[in-house]
């Protein structure tokens, strides 16, 4: 299926790009993420719901988040566990190894009298749906469900595209966040440990700057981070020169004994 590839794109489209990256790169709490990014989708769109969806496409399960533009709770993994049993339209296309955005009617000739469309229909309004696959993850295939009273553009199916690697990068940031706030210990109010500096306090690293700290803990080269986050080594690199500057250090051995000291990371 061919994909519109910046049609009909504003100045302001670019500009919710820009806003979104930055928003998601300052938030610090993995658990809250998914819904800022949400509520800019809300607002760039006009969609009554935002649900973002892991599924085991060979065990046939699945668990969601979803927000209209509220958190919708633990009822929106019912929907999506029934939704994968019954084979909504997106659940084949993942299935077939596609990922590009797509619009659910050009899945379906029956979505309008489809159990799916009257459901949403009733519940939130919405009339229509468009996928984001978010590739290139491990396990469970994630992507977001976007949903709005009537139809989406091709205008809208060009902005998804565009935005698609950067909801992708989302998530691994999400992922990688979440999984070193899980391993490390939790904050110990300061007592006798050394500062880093004379009368100096604990650096303050922004979220992105604590994700690569933390790989680079781990043991992950720059390459390694980079493939990791799907973000270029330069990128990793100039991130690393950050942090040696707020920790005063530099070299990677140093800058990890500093952390570690300072219970930063594990």
């Amino acid at each position: 299926m061919p994909q519109p590839h910046g049609l009909g794109l504003r100045a302001r489209d670019y500009e919710f790009m820009l806003d979104l990256t930055m928003a998601v790169l300052e938030h610090d709490d993995p658990e809250s993420l998914w819904h800022l990014v949400s509520a800019h989708l809300v607002d760039a769109l006009g969609l009554n719901t935002v649900v973002f969806a892991s599924i085991d496409l060979r065990l046939a399960r699945g668990e969601a988040r979803g927000w209209a533009p509220r958190s919708l709770g633990q009822g929106v993994n019912e929907v999506v566990q029934r939704r994968v049993r019954q084979r909504h339209p997106l659940v084949p296309y993942l299935a077939s190894g596609a990922h590009h955005p797509v619009i659910v009617r050009e899945l379906t000739d029956r979505w309008r009298q489809s159990a799916w469309y009257s459901e949403a229909r009733r519940d939130f309004g919405t009339t229509q749906q468009l996928g984001i696959p978010l590739p290139g993850t491990d396990g469970p295939q994630g992507g977001l469900v976007l949903g709005r009273t009537g139809d989406f553009s091709e205008r809208d199916l060009a902005f998804a595209t565009r935005i698609q690697p950067l909801l992708t990068a989302a998530d691994r940031h999400i992922r990688e966040l979440r999984r070193l706030r899980e391993a490390a210990a939790p904050p110990a109010v300061p007592t006798a440990r050394p500062p880093l500096r004379r009368h100096d306090p604990t650096p303050r690293l922004t979220p992105r700057e604590l994700t690569v700290l933390g790989l680079l803990a781990e043991g992950l080269t720059a390459s390694g981070i980079a493939r990791r986050l799907a973000i270029s080594p330069h990128t990793v690199n100039r991130h690393l020169e950050k942090v040696y500057r707020k920790l005063g250090t530099n070299n990677r051995v140093s800058t990890v004994l500093t952390a570690k000291h300072a219970g930063i990371v594990p």
